[in-house]
């Protein structure tokens, strides 16, 4: 790593490094985005903004998720290696914000274009094509064989290149995924490892308390917490170290009661792997936190998954979609940066659940995304369906966002989304949340849909939501509902309002007369008791 170092710009990269050790000391609670808090690329994204390679995608936003476009790879390898400024340009398309970075890139040699006079700042970087850009950018010596199955083609050489120089391990044991588009994220992780900067991890972010200090409605017996004090797995060895994703994965695959034992202070779990219920353990699942576990999709994938009607979880009766078990119940845990965006099943950026029982107890939700349009995805933080004779799920002291920063997004309901499955929410506190989609459900012509339910999307037949002493506030819709899109179909369903404040929701499209940040279709007027709906 050192030697390759040296090839390129010895003095720039010392005093990159030397940047990059001074700003880390001084970062601020959560570090230098807002958006990227708890993922598995967060300290190598602290790196290269302290280097000066990165400003972000916009104020206090890195966008970690969007796909690295080439005139940002041009940005981000000219500000790596300090390239000189270079007198005209070889490409006819290169005029615009990345208009210098280009031309620095074609005079180093490292960028030969798209096409003959065109660089095509705008399309976005596979990984083949990343790797060719930092193998010229790094002069990187040439390697025997390859450690990727799927690496054979235009970019064979350049992967195996970075593979070598430990820039890159695939993305998948033997895969390397050249196709694939490159997030931003990752290209932070790549340049990271590329230039030997050491990651900064910031210092944790102040998180919002789970659930609404001021609520005091009473719990019932079926919607309170598990007792764990017997537990059947327990998770660490009293160490970090013993705190892993696989270790996660297993106990969730094993099933019954499980805790945690990873020392005295809060841990955060960046998941490599979605845990998966498998239906014929249990028939409780419980899975405690004891208040200082955090389980993070690290920005990529889903934390949590529960289907009783996929057979590859095992399929245990004829009528999966209305069977008693598994009981599955999350409790006293953080779930931050999950991401099912292009996943199938779709929505469910932190937990996806189908079939059996499912409860929410003394538990957070943060910076977790699905889909951006679509006209039935939804449920950034938790999505839903086919719960055992129509009971309901409870959320119980739980928050979904909570500040502007934390907040979870997708095409529709920001913090939970279900068809036909009733809900009843108490103690909680859902805010900041954001149904970014466009088009409704059945969408508009001539648009993908979704844009519905800030906090809260409920659709499908019979069925009711009851929200009891519970805030929901600073949510915001593109299309109808900033707080709660409630549409039964056949007008058989419920909508309950009791103790609660629902406020500053504001809904782009539409919204029931009278109830400010709700549409609502469903058997006869809202129930509103004791209430502020503004």
């Amino acid at each position: 790593m050192v030697k390759r170092l040296i090839l390129l710009t010895s003095c720039a990269l010392l005093a990159v490094v030397a940047l990059a050790a001074v700003a880390g000391a001084a970062l601020r609670p959560g570090g230098t985005f807002v958006d990227d808090d708890e993922t598995f690329h967060e300290p190598n994204i602290e790196a290269i903004a302290a280097a000066g390679i990165t400003k972000g995608c916009d104020q206090d936003r890195f966008c970690p998720n969007d796909p690295v476009t080439r005139g940002q790879m041009a940005a981000f390898i000219g500000r790596a290696l300090n390239l000189p400024p270079a007198a005209g340009s070889p490409f006819t398309d290169s005029a615009g914000l990345f208009f210098d970075d280009i031309n620095r890139l074609a005079a180093a040699g490292i960028t030969q274009g798209c096409a003959p006079t065109k660089f095509c700042p705008d399309d976005p970087v596979t990984r083949g094509q990343m790797a060719a850009f930092l193998r010229r950018a790094l002069n990187l010596p040439p390697a025997a064989g390859s450690p990727f199955t799927d690496s054979a083609g235009l970019f064979f050489d350049d992967i195996n290149r970075l593979a070598v120089a430990g820039i890159t391990q695939g993305c998948a044991p033997t895969k390397f995924c050249p196709d694939d588009l490159v997030t931003r994220g990752q290209m932070a992780t790549f340049l990271t490892r590329a230039l030997g900067l050491d990651p900064i991890v910031p210092p944790p972010r102040l998180l919002p308390v789970a659930g609404n200090p001021g609520g005091t409605a009473p719990i019932p017996p079926e919607a309170q917490a598990y007792d764990a004090s017997n537990p059947d797995i327990v998770i660490g060895d009293g160490t970090p170290a013993g705190c892993t994703s696989p270790a996660v994965v297993q106990a969730v695959a094993r099933g019954g009661v499980i805790v945690f034992d990873c020392g005295p202070d809060p841990i955060t779990i960046v998941m490599e792997e979605t845990a998966k219920v498998l239906n014929n353990t249990g028939p409780e699942i419980v899975i405690d936190g004891g208040g200082l576990v955090t389980l993070s999709g690290g920005g990529e994938r889903r934390i949590l998954y529960m289907n009783t009607c996929d057979p590859d979880q095992v399929w245990t009766t004829s009528h999966c979609q209305n069977q008693d078990h598994p009981r599955l119940t999350v409790q006293n845990l953080t779930f931050v940066a999950g991401n099912t965006k292009g996943t199938t099943p779709d929505g469910g950026g932190a937990i996806w659940v189908r079939g059996g029982r499912f409860k929410v107890v003394n538990s957070r939700f943060f910076n977790n995304v699905c889909d951006d349009v679509g006209p039935d995805v939804g449920g950034a933080a938790v999505r839903v369906f086919s719960q055992y004779n129509g009971e309901p799920v409870y959320v119980v002291n739980s928050t979904f966002g909570g500040a502007p920063n934390l907040a979870n997004i997708c095409s529709n309901g920001g913090g939970i989304s279900s068809i036909g499955v009733s809900w009843t929410v108490i103690n909680s506190v859902f805010s900041h949340n954001d149904a970014i989609g466009y088009g409704a459900n059945p969408q508009r012509s001539g648009t993908p849909g979704g844009g519905s339910g800030g906090a809260i999307y409920n659709d499908g037949n019979t069925f009711a939501l009851t929200i009891i002493d519970t805030v929901i506030e600073d949510n915001h819709a593109q299309e109808g509902g900033g707080a709660v899109f409630f549409v039964s179909n056949d007008r058989s369903g419920n909508l309950i309002v009791r103790d609660s404040t629902l406020r500053r929701n504001p809904s782009d499209g539409f919204e029931t007369n009278g109830f400010p940040g709700i549409f609502y279709l469903g058997s006869g007027p809202i129930q509103v008791s004791n209430s502020t709906i503004d």
